[in-house]
């Protein structure tokens, strides 16, 4: 292991002293940063996912660069037989250069580490994702440096070697691609999907150590210095030698070796799940419903065996959530694997159950085929099942299955009503969370203008009151408070401002809350929230050619304020034209749930709403407002005094309920849902349906912080290479010099 560090450190020393080394280094994040800044400013995402999409690619001709004079300049100039008098093997001398040439890929990836610190300052990105992304990209680039080793040790010309180690590389990321993987036959797609970069890498990507994907870089670098060690010591061995043969038929074994284990490795278990909310892990709500099962739910999967090589990564997700749901629900929860393409009764089955066999088109000799294949589930439960005919991804997978579980194993459904009259919206005006909603609860209407009217938490979970336009008697609000008071819950959304379609400005609406809600420490302010800092996009119209696309500060993208289970995993909740709320300091139950950034503020009311007329920023007004607050439940520092007083969730907007708003952006219905199960005191399905893999927002402050987290990477990075490679060339040239003199003297 010494003489392997020696080699190494010898490495090492010849990068960092040779001027081609800082200039490969230049390149390299000098391309690799432009592109990603290209991306995640135009996109506005705090992620460096554009980053890792593209490092394959990048490495794939960086690395074979860099490589490709490590034993090919050593045998054309002879120094490796200098090398080889010295009490080493191939293999350490090859381990050695491995170690050095991968060091420097490290130092190069720690370029990027200034945008990453700087994407986690401007926003809430996942620092278990980045972490897991570098982790990804160490093991590529092991795999690259073992490829680039052994193209230089097969010939003595650098440049032929660069062609071979690049050749490889590119053929082991294509060949993942779906341009590849869309002409084949499934067999054939699914074997080279498992021997592709891709799929290991943007598995590793998205925030998940997978034991499959670190045995296939690990192996498949294994393999290639395998073979460079027996190039290298096949220039000692006459061919006629037994030695020889064994050589030979060593290569060949770990060869096959390494073909197997990614081939058939599908079963390998193991996973480390980095992200910083354990996105792809089994929540607990999912465990503690299976947990609660008293009678047996079956889960049948019913999959083809030659599904098309593109739903392969989606399938290899489905069987890792159903092997954690069959581990964690015990005997009260079976799982089956079907394949009705083998079993006519089995293909009966399925369509009986409403599982359809779903067409796939498939190139073959040039021309499109429709071939047939399954890939669904259904839940059976006595005599009640729920299907899902065709599995189209995983990231709401856990949430509908345990949803499912959870419909079919409760025989009574809470019960929530919509407050309709003066003004307020009903369940008609809010289609996708109706349609959401009426899975699990039954739905009524209760209009307040009716004299008699009643609440009783005996019959009625939870109130919603939507947007009320006009004033709402004392008494109907007072049966209001009694409701809560006895133990219900309230979802109250705020509408302050009554928007004019004619013309572009906003009138005020008095509700008759305001006094319900002082009392409870919340005030409501007279004016409209904007925020400078986070905000949708408006369409501007078209101009000429173009649609013009510009911010809009009174279209807030709120940030989360408090830990609270409704907001848990969510990025961010779009409001439009949005009442500010304002918190006492003396009430300790009230939790902040959504605020603005920074750069908020309170435009005065009665104002114009244009975008062109808005307020300049004027960052001595700058303040972080209130959108949406809870009051009620546990608080996580005070008990609560009155158990038996409800829940009340108050947000200051009803338009992000609208469905624009939820097409723009999910996690405005996945708030809605889960601050409804929270009032109705029923959170096991909170923590599943929060889960969130999109990236949040960026957030900056000013335009200099901006540009400066822009510029300060695409030019101060790669200067501060240049000057350290600058001091350690003209270094080394005056050591060399201060030498000679000592042995002149």
């Amino acid at each position: 292991m010494k003489r392997t560090r020696v080699v190494a450190q010898r490495e090492i020393r010849n990068f960092i002293d040779h001027p081609t080394a800082y200039i490969l280094m230049v390149a390299f994040l000098g391309l690799g940063l432009f592109l990603t800044f290209r991306s995640v400013y135009a996109l506005g995402v705090a992620s460096l996912r554009p980053l890792f999409d593209l490092l394959p690619w990048l490495f794939a001709v960086f690395i074979p660069a860099m490589t490709m004079r490590s034993i090919a300049e050593e045998r054309r100039t002879g120094t490796i037989e200098w090398l080889s008098s010295y009490p080493l093997s191939e293999l350490e001398i090859l381990s050695g250069k491995l170690i050095g040439n991968w060091v420097f890929v490290i130092l190069s990836l720690v370029g990027t580490l200034p945008m990453a610190l700087g994407v986690l300052l401007v926003s809430e990105a996942d620092p278990g994702i980045m972490l897991a992304q570098y982790i990804g990209a160490s093991l590529l680039a092991l795999q690259g440096v073992a490829i680039g080793l052994w193209a230089s040790t097969a010939t003595k010309n650098q440049v032929t070697a660069f062609i071979l180690a690049t050749s490889v590389s590119f053929a082991l990321v294509f060949i993942g691609t779906p341009v590849v993987l869309y002409g084949l036959t499934p067999l054939v797609g699914t074997a080279l999907s498992r021997l592709s970069v891709m799929g290991h890498f943007e598995n590793v990507a998205r925030g998940v150590i997978d034991l499959r994907d670190v045995v296939y870089f690990i192996s498949t670098a294994g393999l290639f210095l395998a073979m460079a060690v027996g190039l290298l010591v096949k220039q000692r061995l006459s061919v006629h030698r037994e030695s020889f043969g064994r050589l030979r038929i060593g290569i060949t074994i770990s060869l096959g070796i390494v073909l197997v284990a990614n081939l058939l490795g599908g079963r390998i278990p193991g996973r480390i799940d980095l992200t910083k909310e354990n996105l792809y892990t089994l929540s607990s709500g999912s465990k503690e419903t299976l947990n609660n099962l008293t009678d047996l739910v079956t889960l049948k999967l019913f999959i083809s065996d030659e599904l098309p090589s593109e739903l392969q990564p989606t399938l290899r997700d489905v069987r890792d959530l159903i092997k954690d749901l069959d581990r964690a629900g015990g005997t009260n929860f079976v799982v089956e694997n079907l394949n009705p393409s083998d079993d006519l009764e089995i293909a009966a089955e399925a369509r009986s159950l409403g599982i359809i066999e779903n067409e796939f088109n498939v190139l073959r000799d040039d021309e499109f085929e429709v071939r047939r294949g399954w890939f669904g589930l259904a839940l059976l439960y006595a005599d009640k099942q729920e299907v899902i005919p065709f599995i189209s991804g995983t990231a709401d997978l856990e949430f509908r299955i345990a949803s499912a579980i959870s419909v079919m194993t409760t025989d009574d459904r809470p019960n929530i009503a919509f407050l309709t009259g003066f003004g307020a919206l009903g369940e008609t005006s809010f289609p996708s969370l109706t349609r959401s909603l009426m899975e699990r609860y039954e739905i009524t209407s209760i209009d307040l203008s009716i004299d008699q009217m009643e609440l009783n938490p005996t019959n009625t979970d939870l109130v919603l009151l939507a947007g009320p336009k006009e004033a709402i008697p004392e008494t109907t609000i007072e049966e209001i408070e009694n409701f809560i008071s006895k133990g219900g819950g309230a979802l109250i959304l705020v509408d302050k401002h009554q928007v004019s379609a004619e013309t572009p400005t906003t009138s005020l609406v008095t509700t008759g809350l305001e006094g319900f809600l002082e009392k409870r420490g919340i005030g409501i302010d007279a004016g409209m929230v904007l925020d400078y800092g986070s905000n949708s996009n408006i369409q501007m119209g078209q101009q000429g050619l173009f649609n013009v696309v510009r911010p809009y500060a009174l279209w807030p993208i709120a940030l989360k304020g408090q830990l609270h289970a409704t907001t848990r995993d969510l990025n961010g909740l779009s409001v439009g034209w949005a009442t500010a709320l304002t918190v006492s300091d003396s009430v300790k139950n009230i939790e902040r749930l959504w605020i603005t950034t920074e750069a908020g503020g309170i435009q005065p009311p009665n104002s114009l709403i244009m975008p062109d007329a808005l307020l300049q920023p004027n960052p001595d007004g700058f303040q972080t407002v209130t959108l949406a607050v809870a009051l009620g439940g546990e608080d996580p520092e005070v008990s609560n005094p009155n158990p038996s007083t409800g829940r009340i969730i108050i947000v200051g907007d009803v338009d992000f309920l609208e469905e624009s708003f939820l097409q723009a952006n999910p996690d405005n219905l996945i708030f809605t849902e889960n601050a409804i199960d929270w009032l109705a005191q029923d959170e096991s399905l909170i923590s599943i349906r929060s889960k969130t893999r999109t990236p949040p927002q960026m957030v900056f402050t000013s335009d200099f912080q901006k540009s400066g987290l822009r510029w300060g990477n695409l030019i101060g990075v790669p200067l501060v290479v240049v000057i350290l490679g600058i001091l350690r060339i003209t270094g080394r040239k005056r050591r060399a010099k201060v030498r000679w003199g000592d042995l002149i003297a």
